[in-house]
């Protein structure tokens, strides 16, 4: 929904798992946040939330006022979780209003 977001409690980092049904084909991940800086996006392909490995991690534009909207390509990728974690921010608190993956 697009009146709900995801909050931090204030202290960095910060993670967010979603989870999948099994194991999926994942082409792109999209992201719509507010004042994070640093962004890790970590995956595994478990049947439990275990055993992460990196997949990206990148320094977002400070947009004021706006949300900031990043895709990330992945391609031949495969996950049953993905683990975002927020590593710093622009101010003390940040928000996640959507996660988006797309794929098979």
């Amino acid at each position: 929904s697009s009146k709900t977001f995801w909050t931090t409690t204030g202290m960095f980092p910060q993670e967010l798992i979603i989870g999948f049904p099994k194991c999926v084909r994942i082409s792109k991940v999209a992201i719509q946040c507010y004042l994070v800086r640093t962004l890790r996006i970590e995956r595994s392909i478990s049947k439990d939330p275990v055993g992460f490995e990196q997949c990206i991690e990148k320094d977002l534009q400070h947009r004021e006022g706006q949300l900031q909207m990043e895709e990330f390509p992945l391609p031949e990728f495969q996950a049953t979780y993905l683990r975002f974690i927020i590593k710093s921010a622009f101010d003390h608190f940040v928000s996640v209003h959507r996660v988006m993956a797309e794929g098979t």
